[in-house]
């Protein structure tokens, strides 16, 4: 009898992790159907589309409240939709702001329900533990201390590491990069990734670029790569090279953000998923990040953490430098991102640890996660 799986995942990392689950359970367990919320490559890996990923990739209180009704409508229909046909198991990826809840009601109908990748419980918003607890079945971790807090909380977990640490190999060969995006090989590179989100660019971009005119007067020759998935990106980053510094050289790339890191002697980047995937490609970087203002004051009372970027959460050190809000300001971060270029020894800190965090993570995470999933919930 075939097994039914509905799934809701949020944006383009949610969309990766879920292709991947998605192909792994595929091959245990083969007579297996997919639906529910999903972006192309869960679509193109067989899951039925009720709902694009892209709706759901919203940053922030402010701008989820501008889209509640809309995410609130959403909710009620997949509820509605799985209330009248349950599926044998939901999988919520990621997205806690609109899965838990969906999870919650969905368990409460007798429908088993599983998370994939943890909420961020270790840093803020620590109450939703309990509410995990009441709408979780299983959930898989992909950062090593997260299972902890689940067992301790008596809460099925599994720790299946990171597919990007799986996909991703331990030595990137930097020649290769540089002559796939054409770029000088001799050249010292920084790479700006100021977030995939609309709203991520337009709070970082400005002092992304100002912090690249800043360091150009200190590294001779310094060429800049930014890789952007979006045409309107694009022009918004072309326009603001233009204003704010039309003399340093600079190349657009369509997506391909991993090889840009790979060419890359030094990354300045947006806090996310990207950091992680830096790390993974040996690069030493400085993180940022910026938020609505009131979204800020909202969130900062909420966290109790020592850093906010993941190889440092996952070091227990600062060895990232790290601006957050009032201090991402290219007066700030140029001086540290000159330091990478030219201190060898704070270079080298870096790139040791993520040499450790690699190694760590590199667990066979999907196949992992996919066979946690098949004998937690007896699919197969």
């Amino acid at each position: 009898m075939s097994v039914r799986i509905a799934m809701v995942v949020g944006e383009a990392s949610g969309d990766l992790l879920g292709a991947r689950l998605m192909q792994a359970m595929i091959a245990q367990c083969a007579d297996i159907k997919f639906e529910g919320v999903a972006g192309p490559l869960m679509r193109d890996a067989g899951c039925k589309v009720l709902h694009d990923a892209d709706r759901l990739a919203v940053m922030g209180i402010v701008e989820i409240l501008g889209r509640y009704r809309e995410l609130r409508a959403m909710r009620g229909a997949l509820l509605q939709y799985w209330s009248d046909s349950p599926p044998d198991l939901f999988i919520g990826i990621d997205a806690p702001d609109f899965n838990l809840g969906l999870e919650e009601r969905l368990h409460n109908k007798g429908i088993p329900t599983c998370h994939y990748v943890s909420p961020s419980v270790w840093a803020w918003r620590k109450g939703r533990i309990k509410q995990i607890k009441r709408a979780v079945d299983l959930m898989l971790t992909l950062l090593p201390f997260e299972k902890k807090i689940y067992d301790d909380n008596e809460v099925p977990a599994c720790f299946s590491g990171h597919p990007l640490a799986d996909e991703i190999p331990l030595e990137i060969d930097q020649s290769s990069a540089r002559d796939t995006l054409g770029v000088s090989p001799d050249a010292p590179i920084l790479a700006i990734l100021p977030g995939s989100r609309d709203s991520e660019i337009r709070f970082l971009a400005e002092q992304f670029i100002l912090t690249a005119k800043s360091v150009a007067k200190s590294v001779e020759g310094l060429h800049c790569i930014c890789p952007l998935v979006k045409a309107s990106q694009v022009t918004l980053i072309k326009s603001l090279f233009i204003k704010l510094a039309p003399e340093l050289p600079v190349k657009i790339i369509d997506g391909n953000a991993r090889t840009v890191m790979a060419a890359a002697d030094v990354i300045l980047l947006a806090s996310g998923t990207a950091t992680l995937e830096a790390a993974l490609v040996k690069k030493p970087m400085v993180v940022a990040y910026k938020i609505a203002n009131i979204t800020y004051a909202i969130v900062r009372r909420m966290i109790d953490l020592d850093y906010f970027s993941l190889p440092n959460l996952l070091a227990k050190q600062a060895r990232v430098p790290e601006f957050i809000q009032k201090n991402m300001r290219a007066e700030l971060m140029a001086p540290a991102v000159i330091k990478l270029f030219k201190d060898e020894q704070s270079k080298k800190e870096q790139l040791e640890e993520f040499s450790s965090i690699h190694k760590q993570l590199r667990c066979n995470a999907s196949e992992t996660a996919a066979t946690a999933v098949i004998n937690h919930f007896s699919l197969c």
